[in-house]
């Protein structure tokens, strides 16, 4: 999805605005998007791949974790971070916010993605809202 790339690309832009680190599942769509605006404002990226080879990671990753699980690798993105922004997806992402919110991590979904809510999970309408929610989380969850 289009939309949503661009969404992730400015999400990955604003995380690095921050000096954050981005993790992601380090493969096509959004993963490479949100890389890709990360890694060209020159903050660290780190891709948890679900088989065996490093090389399958986007090239805007820095650093590949294979992890050889499939998408069972989605607890490990989700356990890398302290707050995950959701940008679109379906089952995966699904599968992400409910291990996040499982390991007590916020989660803010931004575009169109998973119909999901309950305690801990919050909608942007923007990139922007999006990354700001998650920093005051991330500040508010780290002791």
């Amino acid at each position: 999805d289009p939309a949503a790339e661009a969404l992730a690309e400015q999400v990955g832009r604003l995380v690095a605005s921050r000096g954050a680190t981005l993790v992601c599942g380090g493969l096509g769509g959004v993963m490479d998007a949100a890389a890709r605006g990360a890694h060209q404002a020159g903050v660290a990226t780190i891709g948890i791949l679900p088989g065996e080879s490093r090389t399958a990671a986007n090239p805007w990753i820095q650093h590949a974790v294979a992890t050889g699980v499939g998408h069972a690798r989605n607890l490990a993105v989700v356990a890398s971070g302290d707050v995950v922004i959701a940008v679109g997806g379906a089952w995966g992402t699904a599968s992400e916010i409910a291990l996040a919110r499982t390991l007590g991590r916020p989660v803010i979904v931004l575009g169109a993605g998973p119909e999901m809510s309950g305690e801990g999970i919050v909608r942007a309408p923007t990139a922007e809202d999006a990354v700001a929610l998650a920093f005051a989380a991330a500040t508010s969850s780290i002791d």
